[in-house]
């Protein structure tokens, strides 16, 4: 199923996330503060001996070429380097997921040759990027958006704010889409490149969040920021497209995330199971725990194979927009059995999470134990990048399409 090189990077990520990661996640859950040293180590490069050649790997620049500084591996090393994280904190796999899957391919996909040389070794080196979409008013309905591009000569003037952006605390250089004509609707979308530092860029106070909580989420705003056209990405009107394409790539590496989440969830849950004893035996011998376990892992493989399915396709060029939909979808809300849960929609990671606490007992409610975090962190996957409702809209276009 993987390559050499992939496998390798898989077990070097999951040393990483053991070492570096496991010791600050209930630390940096309770501040809410990702830890300097762990986005540190996302950029560093590490250095495994793959006879008879050396393997150089960068967790913020994997699939980015080394004349950029990357490491060069393929897509889907990424979706197994997010799994892997996640398993051990979903907030430090969504740093790595939206570097790789959003910062860089944004600018490797659209960016001029200048914009690559500028960027591409800041990003891969010590640089956050932050894609600034979604409004107050434009949640799913993203190209309602406000944000106003004016043309002022060889530059532009952009006013308005974002809400929700990820990773906007620690960034230093955002994606801002932008209208540069509104009577054109959404062709008027443009994303321009703007740097931390420019006047009038202000980042708001991060939100207070349910999960994820070391990863930041902060409204920015725009008063009458001056940007050259040269650091427009791609084409003027064409930012609609660019989104769209991102998101449906990026919707693969949040899979990828719950996945990760849900699998390590139950990873610390089993075999507690197997220790805890009531009457006379382990709570995992008595029949009705091995089938709930049974069917849950069931679904992780089921969820599993969706997600790598559309991460081949889309790393050889083939068209993934319907799988990715279907893997985000099935990870983030899949009919549980009803066995289970009755007739009820859950996640695959909630469906996970939930029955975990449920088989810990009481001590599964109580934060001396990572389960119920990972109850919090795995909500959020039916809502970002795309709502579980959009994720069914885009399966039932392409379903008429192909019918």
């Amino acid at each position: 199923m993987f390559t050499e090189e992939e496998a390798m990077l898989k077990d070097m990520v999951t040393k990483f996330a053991q070492e570096r990661v496991a010791p600050f996640v209930q630390k940096m859950d309770e501040n809410a503060k990702m830890e300097d040293s762990i986005i540190q180590g996302l950029f560093e490069q590490g250095v495994c001996t793959l006879l008879p050649n050396l393997y150089f790997w960068k967790l913020m620049s994997i699939e980015l070429g080394e004349e950029y500084g990357g490491t060069g591996a393929s897509f889907f090393s990424i979706i197994l380097a997010v799994e892997e994280l996640a398993k051990v904190d979903p907030a430090v796999a969504l740093v790595c997921e939206l570097q790789n899957t959003l910062t860089n391919k944004l600018f490797t996909t659209y960016g001029t040759e200048e914009q690559k040389r500028t960027y591409l070794p800041r990003v891969s080196k010590d640089t956050l990027g932050s894609f600034c979409l979604s409004e107050a008013g434009s949640g799913s309905d993203a190209f309602s958006l406000k944000t106003r591009a004016e043309k002022k000569g060889d530059y532009y003037i952009i006013n308005g704010s974002k809400m929700w952006i990820s990773l906007a605390e620690d960034a230093g250089v955002f994606f801002v889409m932008a209208n540069t004509d509104p009577s054109l609707g959404y062709r008027g979308i443009t994303c321009f490149i703007v740097d931390r530092n420019t006047e009038g860029l202000h980042v708001g106070k991060k939100e207070d969040k349910l999960g994820i909580r070391a990863s930041s989420t902060c409204p920015v705003t725009f008063d009458n920021v001056k940007v050259p056209e040269t650091n427009i990405l791609g084409q003027v009107g064409q930012g609609y497209k660019y989104a769209i394409g991102m998101l449906n790539t990026g919707r693969i590496g949040i899979a990828a995330q719950m996945l990760g989440l849900a699998q390590g969830c139950f990873d610390r849950t089993v075999p507690y199971t197997k220790e805890r004893v009531q009457f006379g035996k382990s709570v995992f011998d008595f029949q009705g725990m091995q089938h709930q376990i049974a069917q849950v892992a069931t679904q992780l493989e089921a969820a599993r194979l969706l997600t790598y399915n559309a991460a081949r396709l889309a790393e050889t060029g083939r068209p993934a927009i319907k799988e990715a939909s279907m893997a985000k979808y099935f990870t983030a809300e899949v009919p549980a059995s009803p066995s289970l849960q009755g007739f009820i929609p859950l996640l695959v990671a909630t469906l996970t999470t939930s029955k975990c606490i449920e088989w810990m007992g009481g001590v599964g409610f109580t934060k001396n134990y990572p389960i119920e975090k990972y109850y919090r962190d795995c909500k959020i996957g039916t809502i970002y990048e795309g709502t579980s409702n959009i994720q069914l809209s885009t399966i039932a276009k392409f379903l008429a399409q192909e019918y």
